[in-house]
Formats: C-alpha cells, sequence, structure tokens
C-alpha cells in the first residue's frame, strides 16, 4: 500500500529524529516553555490569595518560606515538560509504528 505525501514525510522525518527526540535533554528543553504555562497559575494564586482572604494569609506568611515555593514551582515544571514531551515522542512513535507496520 503507498503512503500518502504527508505519510512519506513523517517516515523521513521521524527515522532521521526519534533517537535525538527521546533524549531527556531535548524532551526538557522544547518542553519547558509547557511546564512553566502550567506553573504561572500556582504563583498567581498564591500572590492574588493574599487579598482576598487576610487572616489565611497572615497565618501562612508566618509559616512560610519561599525557598519550598520555587523548588515546587521549578519541580513540577520539570515534571509537566518531560511528561508532555515524552507523551509527545510516544504517540509519534507509535504512528510510525503503524505506518510500517502497514508497509
Amino acid at each position: 500500500m503507498a503512503y500518502s505525501p504527508d505519510e512519506e514525510k513523517f517516515l523521513i522525518y521521524w527515522e532521521a529524529n526519534r533517537e535525538r527526540e527521546r533524549r531527556i535533554s531535548v524532551q526538557l528543553l522544547f518542553g519547558l516553555p509547557y511546564g512553566i504555562l502550567f506553573s504561572i497559575p500556582i504563583l498567581v494564586n498564591f500572590l492574588l490569595g493574599r487579598f482576598w482572604y487576610k487572616r489565611a494569609d497572615a497565618v501562612g506568611l508566618s509559616q512560610f518560606n519561599p525557598i519550598v515555593l520555587v523548588i515546587a514551582v521549578l519541580l513540577i515544571s520539570i515534571f509537566i515538560a518531560v511528561l508532555n514531551r515524552k507523551f509527545r515522542w510516544e504517540k509519534l512513535e507509535n504512528q510510525y509504528l503503524e505506518l510500517k507496520a502497514r508497509k
């Protein structure tokens, strides 16, 4: 069965780039914007929380360590970045294997 032009382009691209995109460093580099977009609402929620409930803010800030928040946001960003790119890699790899099996 013949491939469509798009499928042929995908096969050529994926055969050339599948190992490169599998590396953690590439997944982290290209996935980090998604991770940061996921983490920004956490920071916004924390910063805006002090305006809507004063007592909780006073209690929370008395026991608050900003380093913990920064580390948590960084860890969440990295986790989401790698998870997103691994999921994308698995999806493209599955598509590649299906096209190869169809041949």
